[in-house]
């Protein structure tokens, strides 16, 4: 149960809202004044602050500064207006994680949540065991399996992983690459040093610099203390970039000059410092198109791509299936407090038949909530979603092109990215209140 902070002066608003966190499993302390707020968080530990951007005693920016002079890691989410929308993107600058524009969505209220607190998590979670053998399954979750796709795959890892060479990691969304990154640094000789996991995709290009190479304080608006940058932190260990086909060109330019060099230098500072990390990288796209096209530098594609792993889709790893399969069933039943079993012929029948266009993130999403369902001690078809039971797979094209597939266009990107609403709205290149509208529109659940 994680503990939230809502900040809210409209009473009924901020009761409702509590309500329905408490109903989703969180904890939440409402305040209705900064001052108050601020009391509380000296008190207590939060897992996040939800702030709305207008407060009787000041505005959620001042808060939000004042918050990441005191807690720097603390996620802090803010509500704006519809007309506060800009304002709300500069907050995201000096430090928010997210805003949400009122009305909102409640599904949009709990995705950002979850966002938010999966990321608190990854920021502090920096790898620090030693592997007492050779199966690493409790500290990276990842199954070697038995297929040939999954023998090959593990034989790179194993074959890279005590190098210093970079590593780049292709595979479809939901295959699992960021396992596989951990699964190579818990194999190097660097297993008891920091692993930083970044996704390129969140990080404005804005304030990049300050993510990646950290800053000084006063360096600029809303830089009220120093910062260390990922690569920073990282030193020494692993630096693992997500999705690195999202870096714009300047972004670019400053991450090839980091790996040449070895050097960084933080925004607002003269010193340069020495960095020694194991850089590994992760996309779903085509890079070598990408240099083709020319939103792709040539030369830090090499400079990454000094050894390519490809993760196989779940469909390619089909002997694998029933162990993914009772591994997430595991995992599912100790989230939920439950003891299902295991699952009906009917249902392996529908498994093995589907195409699993978002991967093991699918298959793990759809057990959960199969367990979640479940009443009996085994799975059944009928807590199965209707996608699965109808089999209708279509391939997902990355943009709209008439109204009459919009609505297709965006079940299937729902799909792919395990319908998390701000990714399915890259994946569209649509705003994500965009997406919620469009959605609202179509009647999709």
């Amino acid at each position: 149960m994680k503990h939230i902070l809502l900040v809210e002066d409209d009473i009924a608003f901020s009761e409702m809202l509590k309500h329905f966190l408490e109903r989703h499993q969180h904890k939440v302390d409402v305040c209705y004044t900064i001052q108050n707020a601020s009391s509380h968080i000296k008190k207590q530990k939060y897992d996040l602050v939800f702030t709305d951007l207008r407060l009787p005693d000041g505005d959620g920016i001042a808060f939000l500064r004042d918050i990441k002079l005191e807690i720097p890691q603390l996620p802090v989410v803010l509500m704006t207006s519809y007309a506060e929308v800009s304002t709300a993107v500069q907050a995201m600058k000096q430090g928010a994680f997210d805003y949400i524009s009122k009305p909102f969505n409640p599904s949009e209220v709990l995705e950002v949540i979850n966002n938010a607190l999966i990321e608190k998590k990854t920021e502090i979670a920096i790898t620090t065991e030693t592997p007492k053998n050779n199966n690493t399954h409790s500290n990276t979750e990842f199954i070697e399996g038995i297929s040939a796709a999954s023998k090959a795959l593990n034989d790179y890892i194993k074959l890279v992983a005590p190098t210093n060479m970079s590593v780049l990691i292709n595979g479809e969304s939901g295959t699992g690459k960021e396992v596989v990154a951990k699964s190579i640094h818990l194999k190097s000789s660097r297993t008891d040093r920091p692993f930083v996991a970044v996704d390129c995709g969140a990080i404005p290009k804005e304030i990049a610099s300050s993510e990646f190479f950290g800053h000084k304080k006063g360096s600029f608006t809303g830089a009220t203390e120093d910062k260390i940058g990922h690569f920073e932190a990282a030193n020494t260990g692993t630096l693992f970039l997500d999705e690195v086909g999202n870096l714009t060109y300047e972004n670019q330019i400053q991450l090839l000059r980091a790996l040449q060099e070895r050097k960084i230098k933080p925004v607002g500072s003269n010193n340069e410092i020495n960095v020694d990390i194991r850089l590994i990288t992760a996309t779903n796209e085509d890079l070598l198109l990408a240099v083709e096209n020319g939103d792709f530098r040539e030369d830090l594609y090499h400079r990454l791509n000094e050894f390519s792993i490809k993760v196989p889709n779940l469909k390619d790893r089909n002997d694998d299936f029933i162990l993914y399969a009772d591994f997430f069933l595991n995992n599912a039943n100790k989230q939920l407090n439950k003891s299902v079993v295991g699952f009906s012929k009917e249902v392996l029948s529908v498994f093995q038949n589907y195409q699993w266009p978002g991967n093991l993130r699918e298959l793990s999403n759809v057990i959960k909530r199969a367990t979640l369902l479940t009443t009996t001690e085994i799975i059944d078809v009928d807590v199965l979603p209707n996608e699965l039971t109808q089999n209708k797979n279509q391939s997902i094209p990355n943009k709209f092109s008439t109204k009459e597939n919009e609505k297709s266009l965006i079940i299937n990107a729902l799909k792919e990215v395990g319908n998390n609403k701000t990714h399915a709205a890259k994946l569209l290149n649509i705003t994500r209140k965009t997406l919620y509208n469009k959605m609202k529109e179509y009647e999709i659940n």
